[in-house]
């Protein structure tokens, strides 16, 4: 801007000149070739996606996608950019990796638990089986040197450091001919190594209920709080009258263990050996782990089997949605996993994730509520695809 022009904007008493001349910049600077914006919503859509840039070639095709006077939409340009590699290798990767661990962090190596999410993914499986199925994803065969294996993490651990393309090279296989337990025993990443590791390991196996409930239905322990449910299935070991104050367990720990205690029994077969350093399964055994403190309350629950019940399908839980389709009750990890993973509050988490994945903030206003009640609808009435899911985020989230 010359000296002219700001002399200009500072003619007329009563700034007259001066909001002509703001209004005439602020029209050059929208008048702009629709073309140009067509572009940068695919540059990043693209960013958002596969968190590099693209090629030319892939952000014409993108922006071709995107311009509503060709062929195409957003929705396509969307699945262009999930094609690149980084979108498994690094995206999908961070997107999984804190649900692996009990600090929440995406600092871990690849372990079978990401793998199987970026598979699930990638090969457009159901996502609401990832808690229930007797599946895994592997490297291909003699893409790196160590084998899958229940008892340590190498395999992973070399496909990550020799950078392998996790799009092309992973495949899947039955969990259960890796982790050596029976198919019916197997239940998605419930009863993967790495979720075995991180929550079947010591305590009391509850850890494994309340980071599937934080991690895949969005809600901590502390959340589902309710007292009011039938206390007959809290185990021995929870004291009935914490620092010898009844009224503590009455008003706070009863909240939580009436619904928890009764479906954590579904792991009572479960275990991790630190020693052996793999998944541990002894059918028809309770794992001691379920006695421990028994004499705190000895009037308490003992469990003497796999049986788990839902609570929460009545009182003030049940606006997670469970399937009136399902019994709310069974035997074991994976018929648990399968009442969890038919939940509206598991389809409402993973949209609400992915949402802030892709548009880097959770949803702020009411367009964007609507959006995401919008691709939970889509997600679940289409076979729970979550690349879908990616795509719908990421297109609504574009412009901004």
């Amino acid at each position: 801007m010359n000296n002219r022009m700001l002399k200009n904007l500072n003619v007329g008493r009563n700034g007259t000149l001066f909001r002509v001349a703001i209004a005439a910049l602020l029209s050059a600077v929208l008048i702009t070739p629709a073309h140009a914006g067509y572009r940068e919503q695919a540059k990043r859509l693209h960013d958002r996606l596969a968190g590099v840039p693209p090629t030319a070639q892939v952000l014409q095709q993108m922006e071709d996608a995107i311009n509503p006077a060709l062929p195409g939409n957003a929705s396509t340009a969307a699945y262009i950019a999930m094609d690149n590699v980084n979108f498994y290798n690094v995206t999908l990767k961070n997107f999984a990796a804190p649900w692996t661990n009990r600090d929440q962090s995406i600092f871990v190596p690849l372990n079978d638990y990401i793998a199987t999410v970026i598979g699930i993914i990638r090969d457009d499986r159901p996502f609401n089986t990832l808690l229930s199925d007797d599946i895994t994803y592997i490297g291909r065969a003699g893409v790196v040197p160590a084998a899958p294996s229940a008892g340590n993490n190498n395999h992973y651990e070399q496909l990550e450091a020799n950078n392998v393309n996790l799009r092309d090279d992973l495949v899947f296989a039955p969990q259960s001919s890796v982790q050596g337990i029976p198919s019916s025993a197997t239940a998605g990443i419930l009863t993967s190594r790495a979720a075995s590791e991180a929550f079947f390991i010591a305590g009391t196996n509850r850890a494994m209920f309340r980071f599937t409930m934080l991690n895949h239905l969005c809600n901590d322990m502390e959340q589902m709080h309710d007292p009011k449910l039938p206390p007959d299935r809290i185990r021995q070991d929870v004291s009935r009258s914490p620092g010898g104050d009844s009224r503590l367990f009455l008003n706070n720990c009863v909240g939580c263990h009436t619904g928890m205690d009764p479906m954590a029994q579904a792991f009572a077969y479960y275990n991790y050996d630190d020693a052996a350093g793999a998944l541990q399964y002894t059918p028809g055994t309770v794992q001691d782990k379920y006695f421990n403190n028994d004499l705190n309350f000895p009037p308490g629950f003992r469990t003497p089997n796999d049986d788990w019940e839902n609570y929460w399908r009545k009182g003030q839980n049940s606006y997670l949605g469970f399937d009136p389709a399902l019994p709310g009750s069974g035997q074991g990890a994976k018929s648990l996993g399968e009442e969890l993973g038919n939940s509206h509050a598991f389809a409402a988490c993973q949209v609400k994730k992915a949402f802030r994945a892709v548009c880097l903030r959770d949803p702020e206003d009411p367009a964007d509520r609507t959006k995401v009640d919008e691709i939970i609808t889509t997600f679940r009435g289409t076979g729970y695809q979550m690349k879908q899911v990616f795509a719908d985020a990421a297109v609504h989230c574009m412009g901004q």
